[in-house]
């Protein structure tokens, strides 16, 4: 796994962790994205932990709790997850919100690509 890094050097999905949650939140996450999607990579889409948002995106989904994590990702090859985008839904359940973490996600993706032809 790796997380996305944009042209200033912040990766959201590590800041998100280390910010928005709380220390348990963060170590069942953690837990999670390395015993499970680490695992499993895009398979996991295919069970409760996960769903294909198309376009190379997919959403590793976590429910522990009131703890709703989504972590937006992109299989590169058979072997790199991109972590590039996640938040907690149970603080914001909104579709609004979830579309709006999506397009962020499917924007540092379009980056991504573009960094790595260069």
């Amino acid at each position: 796994m790796e997380f996305y890094e944009d042209p200033t050097g912040s990766q959201p999905v590590r800041e998100w962790l280390l910010r928005d949650l709380s220390p348990e939140s963060r170590r069942t996450v953690g837990a999670a994205l390395w015993g499970i999607l680490q695992q499993q990579g895009i398979a996991v889409s295919g069970t409760e932990f996960g769903r294909q948002l198309g376009e190379g995106l997919f959403e590793f989904r976590l429910r522990e709790g009131a703890l709703l994590a989504r972590v937006f990702c992109h299989a590169h090859g058979k072997r790199v997850i991109l972590l590039l985008g996640g938040y907690d839904k149970g603080r914001d359940p909104s579709p609004r919100r979830q579309k709006r973490e999506i397009a962020s996600a499917r924007a540092r993706l379009a980056d991504w690509s573009r960094s790595r032809r260069h």
